[in-house]
């Protein structure tokens, strides 16, 4: 890898998650890079640090990525992928970050030859703090393998698994972990209205409260039922409230189904 740190990527996608990516490449000194993105204004942040273009066919004839990066939604795999089959070669690594598109699906539309490396990030990576999990197909290299570690690694922490169907559970808890949280800030704030607290301290108290528990979370060593216990005094109001939230058919109950419906939908996506 050349000392600027990354080689030349193509990504294609650049919307939430594929900008806060090449953030994140651009940072650890990304110089040669092409983006496709029909959507001007999601990659004018970007505009003067790498090429734009609109479309596959857009794409520089003489660009040889070392990865294509495929940041686009999985509704939109089928009419997009076929564009980028001229860029399918033994050393050009195809990084799928799209819910539910498997290797094999992705290898349909790109051509039997495409070196596919597939991984589920989360929306923390726009601050750096993501979490990545990652799967490599057989034919990818060790030095593939290390440059998507590399590619995924600017933006958080990464995982890597030897079963693609685990990848369906990671997007339904890491994938879509944020929403999750978000949604308790969420209610927290709802509740705390209802028991009179004005709604401009409610907003602060529960994203203060939900942002320093994760970061409390993040810097123990102990695991989340002890820190929960910590906070927990017997008979007192915490215990009081936990009673409710972990009742058999509260939260316990209500996160497995969700985790479970979301993972049977990344399953669909599959096609």
């Amino acid at each position: 890898m050349a000392e600027t740190g990354l080689p030349p990527l193509l990504l294609v996608g650049c919307g939430k998650m594929g900008g806060a990516m090449l953030a994140g490449w651009l940072e650890r000194g990304l110089r040669n890079a092409v983006v496709v993105e029909p959507n001007p204004a999601a990659a004018a942040p970007f505009a003067e640090r790498v090429t734009v273009v609109g479309t596959p066919a857009d794409v520089p004839a003489d660009f040889r990525p070392a990865a294509a990066v495929l940041a686009i939604k999985p509704q939109e795999a089928k009419a997009t992928l076929p564009g980028l089959s001229r860029f399918v070669a033994p050393d050009t690594a195809f990084l799928s970050i799209m819910a539910g598109q498997t290797v094999s699906g992705i290898r349909a539309s790109l051509g039997a030859g495409a070196v596919v490396v597939r991984a589920m990030p989360n929306t923390p990576a726009a601050v750096r703090q993501g979490f990545t999990v990652a799967f490599p197909a057989p034919e990818v290299s060790p030095a593939q393998r290390g440059l998507a570690d590399a590619l995924l690694a600017s933006v958080g922490e990464v995982a890597w698994v030897e079963d693609e169907a685990l990848l369906d559970p990671v997007t339904a808890v890491s994938g879509g972990g944020p929403a999750y949280v978000f949604l308790l800030a969420e209610v927290m704030e709802a509740a705390a209205v209802e028991q009179g607290l004005p709604p401009d301290l409610a907003r602060r108290m529960a994203r203060a409260t939900v942002a320093g528990s994760g970061a409390l979370l993040g810097a123990s060593a102990d695991d989340a039922a002890t820190l929960r216990r910590a906070v927990t005094s017997p008979k007192g109001t915490t215990e009081r409230a936990l009673n409710v939230l972990m009742a058999p058919d509260a939260w316990p109950a209500l996160m497995s189904r969700a985790i479970e419906a979301a993972t049977v939908r990344s399953r669909e996506l599959a096609g």
